[in-house]
């Protein structure tokens, strides 16, 4: 049995911002607060994950990633028959005090941190003082909402160049890096009638999906096997739109096969759907040539999004579209809306940027530097966590090491985060239940952080086995 008090999904007072960051994270403070105070009684227990998450509007993923990090606090207890209920001594005003904060963490493996300190400066430099000096009048008037039409050129040929994508300065939107393209995607999806968004389960939690549920879209998840997406899982789904990372799967690496990519479009022609193509780090390939897009098979159907976030800088704001022509006219509709064009000046700059060589160049330089440090990290797991299995390591600028089935993902992130090291579970990711592990970015990292990190990260597992 439960505690003498069965918490309803109304007494947890959880507001959810969908724009306020990660939603597991907000549903967690809504949680302690509630414990901290005294409202959530000790022994009382909480509603199911999934009627929480029903409730909520939300995947049970997010509830069962907030319920599993409030219980290695020590704030939530799992109980006998499926049960969580408040832990005896956290509850209440005049319960023990709080748990004490971990110190904050010296080595982060978060994902998503491009070494900035990279950034060709000179380069860039030379580029905006030829744009000043040349560039005509008109570019610096309000602009069609499209784009310049220099960096669309550039980037067609740049794309059908390097991605092998089927792309013409036409069919070229740019816009505020891969966010602002997902929103523009589903605000279309979801004007032209499409209520199902279709995304990898596991895939990042903070942008399409999010978009999708404030934009009143249901989220299906599909299972992703070590080579991307279960296309067999796909073709039961019934979706106006699907996210895919086929050249590397976001968080897990596969790279979609030929066969896999052929019967995603024509899941996605026998349906009428459009396939979101990210294709945010494909540049960045260490075992063969970087494996082309898919936009390039099916230019009608799939809509290609890249950026400069991973390969110069996230604070650029700098994304790109290759679209089907019949989505042109929308999305250009309805980036006006938002924000009435990107900024022309940095366009004409990546433009001139990538007609000089120099984006080539720069990616010449990173990619041995950003090899060095996958390098460095997987002979640390080698030597420090051998019961580690990582994944995903032929490209990119993270990695996947999946844990001994013993291990919970919440208990690992605290024991790290205690000993100043952060490092975040892949269940974050899910919408469903599956193997934990743990996705480790180098990214931003020296050789000297990642050892000296994997080997706290070791002492801290050492405490749990």
């Amino acid at each position: 049995m439960a505690g003498d008090k069965t918490n309803s999904a109304a007494d947890l007072l959880v507001d959810l911002d969908r724009t306020g960051g990660p939603l597991h994270r907000q549903l967690e403070a809504s949680i302690r607060d509630g414990i901290r105070s005294g409202r959530l009684a000790a022994g009382s227990a909480l509603p199911p994950s999934r009627a929480l998450a029903a409730s909520l509007g939300v995947s049970r993923g997010v509830v069962v990633t907030a319920y599993e990090q409030l219980t290695a606090e020590g704030y939530l207890t799992s109980r006998s028959g499926g049960y969580t209920t408040v832990a005896a001594r956290a509850a209440g005003p005049a319960a023990v005090q709080p748990p004490v904060a971990p110190p904050p963490a010296r080595i982060s493996f978060g994902y998503g941190r491009t070494d900035v300190s990279q950034f060709p400066r000179a380069a860039w430099l030379r580029s905006v003082r030829r744009v000043l000096t040349t560039a005509p009048t008109d570019r610096f008037g309000y602009t069609s909402g499209q784009g310049t039409p220099e960096l669309r050129a550039a980037l067609a040929g740049y794309l059908n160049r390097v991605r092998g994508t089927d792309a013409h300065p036409d069919t070229v939107v740019i816009c505020a890096g891969y966010a602002q393209a997902a929103n523009l995607l589903i605000q279309v999806l979801r004007s032209g009638g499409g209520t199902r968004l279709a995304v990898e389960d596991p895939s990042a939690d903070d942008d399409a999906r999010t978009l999708a549920a404030a934009a009143g879209m249901s989220v299906t998840g599909v299972p992703v096997g070590p080579d991307g997406v279960d296309v067999a899982a796909l073709s039961t789904v019934d979706a106006d739109g699907l996210v895919l990372t086929p050249s590397h799967q976001w968080p897990t690496g596969g790279v979609l096969p030929a066969t896999a990519r052929a019967a995603v479009i024509r899941w996605a022609t026998s349906r009428d759907a459009l396939v979101i193509e990210d294709d945010y780090d494909a540049e960045y390939r260490y075992d063969r040539a970087a494996v082309g897009a898919m936009q390039g098979l099916a230019p009608d159907r799939v809509a290609y999004v890249g950026s400069a976030s991973k390969t110069l800088a996230p604070g650029l704001r700098l994304g790109w579209m290759v679209l089907p022509p019949r989505l042109v006219a929308p999305v250009v509709e309805a980036k006006l809306l938002a924000d009435r064009g990107s900024p022309a000046i940095d366009q004409l700059t990546f433009a001139d940027f990538l007609g000089c060589g120099e984006f080539d160049r720069h990616l010449r330089r990173m990619r041995p530097l950003y090899r060095r440090r996958r390098d460095v990290l997987l002979a640390a797991l080698s030597r420090h966590l051998p019961q580690l299995r990582p994944v995903g390591v032929a490209a990119g600028q993270h990695l996947v090491a999946w844990l001994p089935s013993h291990l919970s993902e919440g208990a690992v992130e605290s024991a790290a985060l205690a000993r100043g090291v952060e490092v975040f579970g892949v269940g974050r990711y899910r919408l469903r239940a599956g193997v934990p592990g743990l996705l480790f970015g180098y990214g931003s990292l020296s050789e000297r952080a990642i050892e000296e990190g994997v080997g706290l990260l070791a002492a801290a597992l050492g405490e749990l086995s």
